[in-house]
This record gives structure tokens, sequence and C-alpha cells, in this order.
């Protein structure tokens, strides 16, 4: 869509508002659908090819209006999350489906789901604990509990980790910057030694720092084994997966209980949209439900019917399933996936000019769209660079340290950058670089 349509698409959404609130007292006060009604009335998976906005827009008034903020704003979030798992190929037991025991639900952030997974986990452990041995008390558990992440994991983990007030170790990456069984292996048995209980790790697919991918297939049968929780943390590099030759990426979400990505990151969803599955809704459930009478409704938690509001913190929440429906509508998969392998091909050519210039050296495997380079020298020599680049505010780089070295990140992220961009950015740090080589020689 471009901007000329965008205005005249936006005009006629204020009409429609305006339309609904001028006629709203000739619409009914309580939708007479019954639950489950939506699912029949959508196709059971995303289109390949776009639809039309006025196929959308028609939908909207025949299949959302009637079903109003509830039971349609609930319904078609858990047909999208299914949508979206049929994209990226999880296996069915993360899918709702008619009756599923699993699910997907819209979180607000990767930093929130991550916390949601590691509070189930947390009352999972303590209820199986405390059934074995009736005498055991919360407290006596729960200062011996302890989480595992990779030392290139986000930071969020290690907060969810303090307001669940639980230890949190992290385990040394490899060469690549990925965990590995051996290391976590390692920690684990010291610590089930030390009469400590292991009871959730987080694995990342593609860390903030240089998109590097933990190890599912080592790490995933460990965690089976040890009966710890496994939640996958794939913010960025999760609306990859939806093209097939990214898939393997994700090879091991089988071992895992829960599983995330951010589709307002890289999958042209806005903020906020955060797409969460686990395996077992009943491990939510059981870890935020209580039901005062004002709350209260006759229809169990299942695929076909669910209450959003035991998958998460708040109680609240807002119809985020309808931007999911319209972009998934009006790109269909196959124009998802060319947004993706664009993005990915730029970083692509990003790194080859890098390569070129032997002043610079590539940090990081390149596998979707993030390049992490340097200038070959010291630390210090790469944060004057930085400085300079950023205070120049044509392209704004952020850093990170990857082992002892201060690297630059170069991310393809805007929905509308093209080669043209990529190239003027490169010449552009390449001239003040060599602005910077100057002057230090001087």
């Amino acid at each position: 869509m471009n901007s000329g349509e965008f205005r005249r698409r936006g005009k006629e959404m204020v009409d429609y508002v305006a339309d609904y609130l001028e006629g709203i007292e000739g619409r009914q006060v309580y939708p007479d659908v019954e639950p489950g009604y939506l699912r029949p009335l959508i196709p059971a998976s995303a289109p390949e090819e776009p639809d039309t906005f006025e196929d959308i827009l028609n939908d909207v008034e025949k299949i959302i209006m009637p079903g109003a903020a509830s039971p349609a704003c609930t319904e078609l979030e858990t047909v999208m999350m299914d949508w979206l798992g049929k994209m990226l190929k999880l296996p069915d037991a993360f899918l709702a489906g008619q009756a599923g025991e699993g699910g997907g639900v819209i979180q607000g952030s990767a930093s929130e789901a991550t916390l949601v997974a590691l509070l189930a986990a947390r009352t999972k452990v303590v209820s199986r604990l405390q059934a074995a041995s009736p005498g055991l008390t919360q407290g006596a558990i729960m200062e011996k509990l302890v989480a595992y992440t990779s030392d290139q994991a986000h930071s969020s983990v290690e907060r969810a980790g303090l307001i669940g007030g639980v230890k949190l170790k992290t385990i040394p990456s490899d060469g690549k910057f990925a965990m590995r069984a051996s290391a976590l292996q390692e920690v684990l048995e010291r610590d089930k030694a030390e009469g400590l209980i292991p009871f959730f790790v987080v694995a990342t697919l593609g860390t903030t720092s240089c998109c590097s991918f933990d190890n599912l297939l080592e790490v995933g049968p460990i965690c089976n084994k040890e009966d710890m929780w496994l939640h996958i943390d794939a913010a960025y590099a999760g609306s990859s997966f939806i093209c097939p030759e990214f898939r393997h990426l994700l090879n091991g979400v089988e071992f895992a209980d829960s599983f995330n990505f951010n589709p307002h990151k890289w999958l042209l969803v806005n903020f906020d949209c955060s797409a969460m599955w686990v395996k077992k809704r009943a491990d939510l459930i059981g870890a935020f439900k209580l039901d005062p009478l004002y709350l209260k409704h006759n229809h169990q938690d299942s695929g076909l019917i669910t209450d959003y509001r035991h998958w998460q913190l708040p109680l609240g929440r807002r119809f985020r399933s309808l931007k999911m429906w319209f972009v998934f509508r009006m790109y269909g998969v196959r124009g998802l996936q060319a947004h993706i392998r664009k993005h990915v091909q730029l970083a692509h050519e990003f790194e080859s000019l890098v390569r070129q210039d032997p002043r610079f050296e590539i940090c990081a495997e390149v596998t979707l769209g993030l390049v992490c380079f340097r200038l070959k020298g010291s630390n210090k020599l790469n944060e004057d660079l930085l400085e300079r680049i950023n205070s120049a505010r044509k392209i704004h780089l952020v850093p990170c340290h990857l082992r002892d070295k201060f690297v630059l990140r170069f991310a393809i992220c805007s929905r509308s950058v093209e080669l043209a961009h990529v190239q003027r950015g490169w010449e552009h740090i390449r001239q003040l670089t060599t602005d910077l080589l100057r002057a230090e020689r001087d």
C-alpha cells in the first residue's frame, strides 16, 4: 500500500468508525452468536497471496461485528495464532485447533512472555514437589529453585528471574556464541549436588548482540530428561522461520514447553504484538487463574473456548489480533516471506561491502538481517568511530560486546529500506573511518 492509498483507506476507516458511532443505537447490546462461531467463518490458514482491502473490510462487518469485542476478540486471536503457528510449521501440540491442549496468546513483549513462562514453570514445579512431599513449604522450595540461560541472552531474562524471585545462572556460550549441552549439563550436575532444584531454561534463537542461535537439538533433550521447563525466546529471528530456508533454525522446538517471538519486530505488525505458544495451556491457567463471581462464565477453557485472562499478567486486553488479520491478508504468506528475504539479502550485501575493505572485520556469522563488524584495532578506536557515526545523525548504530571486543551492529529493519540506502550507509561509514584514521595519524 503506497502513501496515496494509505491516505484514502485511512479516510475510509474514519468514515466507517463515524458511521458506526452514529448508528450504534441500532446495533445489538449483547452478541447472539454461539461460542466458537468465528473459526468456521474464516479459512484454516493464512492466504498465500494478498486479499483485497475491500474483502477484508467486508469481512469485518460480516464476521467481526456480530461478535463485537466478545467473543470475537478472543476467537480471532486463537485462530490468528493458529495461522501464524502453521506458517512457522510449529508442532500440532502448540496449536489450539478445535479442542487442543496447547495454543497461542498475544503478549505485549518477549520480556512479558519470558516472565509468564517462568511464573508458570515455578507454579508447576512447586505443585509437583509439594504433591510428592506434602510437608514442603513453598518458601523452602523457592529458595532452592534455579533457572538457566546463555550468557548471550537478553537482559529481560535476568529481569524475569528477579521478578519471579528465583536464582538465574548464565551458561557460558561456545565459539559461535551458542549455548551447548555440555556447558549446561556441567552446571546442572554441580547445582543438583548442592541441593538446588533446576526448573527452567531459556534458549535464545537470534541473540540481541550477534543473532546467534542456542543449540535446541542438544539443550532440548536435557530439559525434558531433567523435567525442566524449556522456553524459547526468538524475539527477532522468529519471523524468519516462515521461510522454508530458515525453518531449520527452529529445529528442536518440539522439546519446548513454550515458544515466543515478536511479529512487531520483523513481520510488519505494529507494536505491540508478541506471539507466545504453549504445549499445555493448563500450565498457564494453573499459575494465573482466579474466578471472582463478576468474571465467571460457564464455558471450559479449550481449543474452542479460551479465557485469555488466565494466560497473561493483566486481566484486560486489546483487540490485537485484528492487526495480525489485516497484515496476513494484505501481504499473504508469500509477501511476508519476500519481506524477510529482501532484508536478509541486503544484510549480505552489506557484509560483502565490509569484507572488501581490509580495514574492517566481520565478527559473527551473518545469518539474518544483522551484521556485526568492527574496525581492526583497539576497542577505543571503534568507540571513537561509533561516536562519529552517531554524532553525524545520518545513520544510527547500536554496539555490543562480543567477548572482549567492542563491536558495531548494522541492522536491516525498516520496511522501506533499499539497496541504495545500504550502499549510502556504507560509504558514509567508510568516509568517517578515513577521517578518523587520518586524525589518529595527525
